[in-house]
């Protein structure tokens, strides 16, 4: 019977302690979180946009969010 990749992470954790695996966690959790742009590297970005298109920005997503258009699928 053959091991798979998983078993044998799988022993490998169970002889770790509670620390251990909780580092084994949190790694495991970057490996799979979505990739993106650090907030920091937006800050750059930061009063780009005239204050006058961001209000206008606001008042569209105001009256258009939450409303349900039942022909649009």
């Amino acid at each position: 019977m053959s091991t798979t990749t998983r078993d044998r992470i799988i022993e490998q954790v169970d002889r770790l302690d509670d620390t251990q695996r909780q580092q084994v966690l949190d790694f495991a959790r970057r490996l799979t979180a979505p990739e993106g742009t650090p907030g920091r590297d937006l800050l750059r970005f930061a009063g780009a946009v005239d204050p006058a298109d961001l209000e206008v920005m606001s008042k569209a997503i105001q009256q258009a969010c939450e409303q349900v258009d039942p022909n649009a699928w």
